[in-house]
């Protein structure tokens, strides 16, 4: 099985621990480590000759310098930035013009998982199903923790059958990102699991589904895939929409034509700064305090201090976010860290993007 790390975000909702220049899938937050190098030696048992990157160019050394196992060769350069959509299929199209058409993981580079043995089974699994079948999608779903609605969702139905002693479930589509109300409703059903955005497929079947579904991003992909100038590319890859994969593809996808495996893997995405909070924290509604931080009678709070030479004091802050940088400071409320890329947007408006 081939696996592609998409690693080519820009992260605006982690402003400002995630920058244009070093976004936040190579900030080194955990241990040390960026979630790109952790989402790489989660998966270097299945072979570092099996294992991609995808990103733009400007982010191409950060790989290469992230990841020195990885082979040069398989770090594969979006032309430009069009969001999901394109990027899963211009990987799949550049991995069929190297004579590979078997099954295929999509994974992201800035998730973390707190049992990532359970990730890997399940995508051992995954992969043993598309080979039996190599024409349908194999999602994972992750057990919620709790009414996330900065995530999207999967609808779960009837088990249909077992492999390797693990049931499988019928898909029966998505939420993306509901409002807190029907977030609240969908939590307490039991019907609906996180949306990880981990799948494994088929290559001959992505291409067939994007042939069918989104024929301009299948055209496109294919030429840029196959062109050697990278002017035209660009111009070709810079034309389509930014467009989401759910968007182009599964939500016009046949319920029949995926199968859901359940998981339980801690996993979290940290795509804002609370999440990043619910990522770190050892239990609900502890403060996370991370640098030079001296706390007095807070809670639920994320206090994050990059300057060893000063100190950051709070006193009764109740579920807020403080990040301190050498030169941005941000101060929010957790319910309105969503709101953030909207801030970064007034910021390059009104000329602060030398901050960004």
């Amino acid at each position: 099985m081939k696996i592609v790390i998409f690693a080519g975000g820009i992260g605006t909702r982690l402003w400002p621990l995630s920058r244009k220049n070093s976004p936040k899938q190579f900030y080194k937050i955990f241990d040390g480590k960026s979630t790109l190098e952790l989402a790489f030696e989660r998966l270097r048992n299945f072979g570092v000759e099996n294992i991609y990157a995808q990103t733009i160019q400007k982010f191409s050394s950060i790989i290469a310098q992230q990841l020195p196992d990885l082979p040069c060769e398989n770090i594969f350069i979006e032309p430009a930035m069009r969001n999901v959509g394109p990027a899963v299929a211009l990987a799949a199209q550049k991995l069929k013009a190297l004579d590979y058409s078997g099954p295929i993981a999509i994974i992201w580079a800035d998730h973390i998982m707190k049992r990532p043995e359970e990730f890997t089974e399940k995508l051992e699994i995954a992969e043993r199903l598309i080979e039996k079948n190599f024409n349908r999608f194999i999602f994972l779903a992750e057990q919620p923790r709790f009414a996330n609605n900065n995530l999207g969702w999967i609808r779960i139905g009837s088990r249909i059958g077992e492999t390797d002693c693990v049931d499988l479930f019928e898909f029966k589509g998505w939420k993306y990102k509901p409002d807190q109300v029907k977030c609240n409703q969908m939590f307490k059903s039991g019907e609906y699991f996180w949306n990880p955005g981990y799948f494994v497929s088929s290559i001959d079947f992505i291409l067939s589904q994007y042939k069918k579904l989104a024929p301009r991003i299948f055209t496109a992909t294919l030429a840029v895939a196959r062109s050697k100038d990278s002017r035209k590319s660009a111009d070709i890859y810079s034309n389509l929409e930014k467009e989401s994969f759910d968007r182009c593809l599964i939500e016009k996808t046949d319920f029949k034509d995926a199968i859901v495996l359940k998981t339980d893997m801690g996993w979290s995405d940290p795509g804002t700064l609370y999440a990043l909070k619910e990522a770190l924290q050892k239990s609900f509604e502890e403060n996370v305090e991370i640098g030079k931080v001296f706390n007095y009678s807070s809670k639920d709070s994320l206090i994050y201090n990059l300057e060893n030479k000063k100190l950051v004091a709070t006193v009764g802050l109740d579920g807020m976010i403080v990040v301190n940088t050498e030169n941005a400071i941000i101060v929010t409320r957790k319910d309105k860290v969503k709101e953030i890329t909207g801030l970064v947007e007034q910021l390059e408006r009104f000329g602060y993007g030398e901050y960004l």
